[in-house]
């Protein structure tokens, strides 16, 4: 049974190293989402994360990676295993930066590509089965205010209020009736692992928390908490 779900963006900023003169900026959004993080290890040390990157790659178990490409050499693995570096996605590597933080065993992590369509997501869903803890990550519109980094969007404010909304409520519903085409054109990049967790999610009965909700950089960040009830 899947006891507890979190949810949280993956910028690279909530890594201090990668920061730098934003580190306070983001003091608030990286203890929301460590919070939630320690959260989901009480319920498994051993986590299912759903991530998206372009073609849906196979991240290999116990991988281990770097993100020298986002400016520093800082490395992380998705267990406690040692393994040879390979080259990990975002979400992976985020996921297995968390891991550490968190003191977890392990992350599966499951990708799916963000153009996938809502039924492809649900379909992936239902196919995780029912593992205890689920680490879904995915930021919202990246088009809030003018120095956002897709351009401003009146669109933005309205969509991720209704994210929020629906993780606020662990409304599965509203998340797989999300637009991705209009999602795609306000730049949100969690709408496809939003819809996994839709159709992972869609059969529970679940207590929900939002601990974090902003765009401080332009850019929706969303971090939840469910409990199964």
């Amino acid at each position: 049974m899947i006891r507890r779900v979190a949810v949280l963006p993956q910028p690279p900023l909530l890594i201090p190293e990668l920061a730098a003169g934003a580190a306070d900026e983001c003091a608030e959004l990286r203890e929301a989402c460590l919070q939630a993080v320690e959260r989901l290890a009480g319920a498994s040390r051993d986590w299912v994360v759903v991530g998206a990157a372009a073609g849906a790659p196979e991240v290999p178990e116990h991988a281990s990676g770097s993100f020298r490409g986002f400016g520093v050499d800082i490395r992380v693995s998705l267990s406690r295993v040692t393994a040879a570096e390979t080259e990990l996605p975002l979400p992976a590597l985020v996921a297995g930066w968390l891991r550490a933080r968190a003191n977890a065993s392990s992350v599966r992590v499951h990708l799916v590509d963000p153009a996938a369509p809502a039924e492809h997501c649900a379909l992936a869903g239902c196919e995780l089965g029912e593992p205890a803890a689920v680490l879904v990550l995915g930021d919202g519109s990246s088009r809030h205010g003018p120095r956002s980094p897709g351009g401003e969007d009146e669109r933005a404010e309205g969509f991720d209020a209704g994210i929020r909304d629906a993780l606020a409520k662990a409304d599965t519903g509203a998340l797989a009736a999300l637009d991705p085409a209009l999602a795609a054109e306000l730049g949100a990049g969690g709408r496809a692992p939003w819809q996994v967790l839709a159709g992972l999610a869609a059969d529970g009965d679940w207590a929900a928390e939002v601990l974090y909700s902003a765009a401080p950089f332009g850019v929706g960040y969303h971090v939840a908490v469910w409990e199964h009830a």
